[in-house]
């Protein structure tokens, strides 16, 4: 299992040895970077073996080790966007966390998305790839997104979505104190002519949204609330926030108008899935932008 995290505002990621072999060899086989790039990241000291930095790149591995590699240089020189930092990139697929106020992909006439960014990254990286949508945050909404490189990764993941991400979390600050601490919102969501999702208790020909939710933290009445969701409709968070009575601070389109720090206060926090080329479970978390 390979994890994402940081450390001393350093990013690595964590790899465990299952074969003997030299540390060159492992890293071409699991890092997905060219000869060049993995021996800067070994001149450079970004390499740790069992929590140790080295140099070493015929180093022997056995079994059981541990390998960290350092990302935290990785990109800045091509990827220059304060919209969008890339926090994992293989040869198949690319996990990124993306700012509020950018779009998923492009819409109409508007030109700031992330699939362009990344497409120009791949330009610049010299990578015969583009950036194929999986999945979608509203433009106003902050946190991990995952795209493919490839036509085939593309349709692994969106074939078998539900059965390749086993944790998808996002985390929300509420107008006002929750009265339950946990529990579960399910109806049916639908869009009406000006585009603006409703829902209801019956079958309105809409589609069933689920919706679990855990509150983390009340105070000064605002609640710190967790959400993790079992179906992923158009606005299900915040069309469920807003019937619990409670909608996510900074919601324009279904928000009360309290809006703390001016912008909308939901971010996906969690992504876990098994890679759809390695079967590999990789996990992410990034830090809350907004605490109480």
């Amino acid at each position: 299992m390979k994890y994402i995290y940081n450390e001393s505002q350093k990013e690595f990621s964590r790899y465990k040895v299952e074969k003997e072999q030299g540390l060159l060899e492992f890293l071409l086989e699991n890092v997905g970077q060219s000869r060049s790039k993995i021996k800067a990241t070994l001149q450079g000291r970004g390499v740790k073996v069992n929590g140790r930095v080295t140099t070493q790149f015929d180093l022997p591995l056995e079994p059981g080790m541990t390998v960290e590699v350092s990302k935290t240089k990785r990109n800045n020189d091509v990827l220059q966007s304060r919209y969008v930092k890339i926090v994992y990139e293989d040869r198949w697929l690319v996990v990124v966390e993306k700012k509020p106020g950018i779009l998923s992909m492009a819409a109409g006439h508007s030109s700031l998305n992330v699939k362009a960014l990344l497409d120009d990254y791949f330009r610049k990286s010299k990578q015969k790839c583009t950036a194929h949508v999986v999945h979608r945050l509203d433009r106003d909404t902050s946190g991990l997104m995952l795209y493919a490189k490839d036509m085939e990764t593309e349709q692994l993941l969106e074939r078998n979505w539900h059965e390749v991400v086993y944790d998808r979390r996002y985390v929300a600050l509420l107008s006002g104190e929750m009265e339950q601490r946990d529990g579960t919102i399910a109806n049916w969501l639908k869009d009406n002519k000006a585009y603006v999702t409703y829902s209801s208790e019956v079958d309105n020909g809409g589609k069933y949204a689920i919706t679990h939710f855990q509150t983390l933290n009340i105070r000064n009445g605002y609640s710190l609330v967790e959400f993790r969701l079992e179906t992923g409709r158009k606005n299900q968070i915040r069309v469920h926030a807003a019937d619990m009575g409670h909608p996510v601070c900074g919601d324009v389109k279904y928000g009360n108008g309290d809006d703390p720090i001016g912008r909308l206060c939901l971010h996906a926090y969690v992504l876990c899935f098994e890679h759809p080329q390695t079967h590999e479970r990789i996990e992410f978390k990034t830090p809350i932008p907004f605490r109480l």
